[in-house]
């Protein structure tokens, strides 16, 4: 099995974790946020379903720069609802399930550099930027999100196993 595969495989589970997370954001909450300096929530599930697309920039390009010099600064995708963003999720999904079987492990050690006013932010290899930078940055942004749920009242799905509030035995 290639790491291309390997990594799908993972990124697959991910994406079922994070459709159910984002299947539960109360659209009349969209705006709401835990804290000033914190993302509205809707922002935040849109940010979640949007993520899988670096993996796929990773992957197409061996550099990008998020505020190149002398264009106009790149402006957040923001989704008006939770179809509008699970539409998103499997835009980036299918993508990026199109992309990652087809790369070989020598392109996926290659290295990509993120820039930003044409100043390098960060290099690594093509695989490090799918495994910690998209797939984590993942984890972190959904389990961000199922606190923003629980602090809302909305029951939290499970993701890795049973939530307290779909677990029979609690």
């Amino acid at each position: 099995m290639s790491l291309g595969e390997l990594l799908l495989s993972e990124i697959e589970e991910e994406i079922i974790a994070s459709r159910s997370v984002i299947e539960r954001v109360p659209e009349d909450k969209f705006d709401w946020r835990p804290h000033e300096r914190s993302m509205p929530l809707g922002r935040l599930a849109t940010h979640l379903a949007e993520l899988l697309m670096w993996a796929t920039k990773a992957i197409e390009l061996d550099e990008l720069d998020i505020a190149p010099p002398g264009a106009p600064p790149k402006t957040p995708a923001i989704a008006d609802s939770v179809p509008e963003i699970l539409a998103m999720l499997e835009e980036q999904a299918s993508a990026i399930r199109a992309t990652l079987p087809t790369i070989s492990d020598e392109e996926l050690m290659k290295p990509w550099t993120l820039k930003a006013g044409g100043r390098d932010i960060m290099t690594h290899t093509k695989y490090e930027i799918v495994r910690r930078f998209v797939i984590n940055h993942l984890v972190h942004h959904r389990g961000q999100l199922t606190v923003c749920l629980r602090l809302t009242g909305v029951m939290v799905p499970s993701t890795y196993g049973p939530s307290a509030d779909e677990n029979p035995f609690v």
